[in-house]
């Protein structure tokens, strides 16, 4: 199950960085933070960290872009997640 959601989390981040201005964008985000909240309900702040250090290496890789922006969408999850 973490794979599949590792792939929907970089396909989501991958849009939303590859084009801001698309209608589709607040949707993404909305289930990129869905997602967060499973990671977190599975595994607490260290599944949110060790997704978020992978999602960040492969995308940055593969497009040349920083996914950082979307860390604070998983704020709130819990005191140890501030970003």
């Amino acid at each position: 199950m973490d794979f599949m959601l590792e792939e929907e989390l970089i396909d989501l981040m991958t849009f939303c960085l590859q084009n801001p201005d698309s209608a589709e964008v607040q949707d993404k985000k909305k289930r990129i933070a869905e997602i967060g909240e499973e990671l977190y309900n599975d595994g607490g702040v260290d599944a949110l960290e060790n997704f978020f250090f992978a999602l960040k290496n492969r995308i940055t890789e593969e497009i040349g872009k920083d996914p950082s922006v979307f860390r604070p969408l998983w704020n709130g999850l819990t005191e140890e997640w501030k970003y």
